[in-house]
């Protein structure tokens, strides 16, 4: 399979375990791979045979600010989730980043990073754990 990457996707949502994260809101960085046949997109240079990464970035945007999740791994499982919902993907690997979590004396980030694929997304669907 072939891969397409966007990382750096700036979005700013209402997820964290203390209330006024949820209140106020915050920062999120989020990076998706995702694992599909680019062979016809690209042997016929048509957007409409390839999985629109613009579609892609609108998606993560909506389902990322959707909902309000205590876990920055909530938040990944749910873009899983929507990504294999509305893409002709096989995998996909998203990597939610939280640029400044609340922990004393720490500057850098914390993220969390996913893998699922087409047969998880199947068993989801179905009500499996």
């Amino acid at each position: 399979m072939d891969r397409i990457s966007l990382h750096g996707i700036d979005v700013y949502a209402h997820h964290g375990v203390h209330p006024a994260e949820r209140e106020l809101g915050q920062r999120f960085v989020i990076d998706v791979d995702l694992w599909t046949d680019c062979e016809a997109a690209a042997a016929g240079d048509d957007l409409a045979r390839a999985v629109d990464y613009t579609a892609v970035h609108r998606c993560v945007c909506a389902a990322a600010a959707a909902v309000r999740c205590h876990l920055i791994e909530a938040v990944a499982d749910r873009l899983c989730l929507a990504l294999l919902e509305q893409f002709p993907i096989g995998r996909v690997a998203v990597t939610v980043h939280k640029p400044n979590p609340p922990i004393p004396n720490f500057l850098g980030k914390a993220s969390v990073t996913l893998e699922r694929d087409r047969p998880w997304w199947r068993r989801r669907r179905e009500g499996a754990p």
